[in-house]
């Protein structure tokens, strides 16, 4: 089955990353429904590594404040949330609950190596799929990279379990703060048919 066209456009070909919010609230409930969306996403052997903080009070926002460069600070303090995407480096302690297979807890914790890539690599996955999931259910999106990593993982993360990847704007976008749209690389440009 296809999503038909304004599914495909409110998720994709129309969707554009917020650079402002309008003044509107996101309950946690909403919240909770992004990320129970998101988490049918497939990871590399169900290991879903991704932790997220959804900063949304004032204390939140104001210890975030901190860790942020100067071009993202108004658009990150007008979003109603920010979510943290984070790595859970001791991902693999849930194996065995969602792993169908005995011995992927041990393979995981004796491989530090493939442990540190598969979460990383994972953890930006499920980030994606939250954003995608907030999209389908009408949230705007602004995921970013300016800000200093390790202000934010002292601030938010203190024990060193989680680190963070990058951050995501939630809310509902101010459309006068759009840039204009720029374009995208084409098929040629971008994919291989080997």
């Amino acid at each position: 089955m296809t999503l038909d066209a304004a599914a495909l456009d409110r998720i994709f070909r129309n969707a554009r990353t917020a650079n402002g919010f309008l003044d509107r609230p996101v309950p946690d409930d909403l919240l909770r429904q992004v990320y129970e969306l998101a988490a049918w996403g497939p990871t590399s052997m169900n290991t879903q590594p991704a932790r997220y903080v959804f900063v949304r009070t004032p204390e939140g926002k104001a210890r975030l404040k901190e860790c942020l460069m100067p071009g993202n600070v108004d658009k990150t303090m007008s979003a109603p949330v920010t979510v943290i995407v984070a790595v859970d480096s001791q991902f693999h302690e849930h194996m065995p609950r969602v792993w169908h297979l005995a011995g992927a807890r041990d393979l995981f914790a004796g491989n530090a190596g493939l442990a540190q890539a598969t979460a990383r690599r994972n953890a930006t996955l499920g980030g994606a799929y939250l954003m995608t999931a907030a999209r389908a259910l009408g949230l705007d999106c602004g995921p970013m990279s300016g800000f200093d990593a390790d202000k934010v993982n002292a601030a938010f993360f203190p024990d060193g379990r989680c680190t963070v990847d990058f951050l995501v704007n939630l809310g509902y976008g101010d459309d006068s703060k759009l840039f204009a749209r720029n374009p995208r690389l084409s098929f040629g440009q971008a994919c291989t048919l080997a």
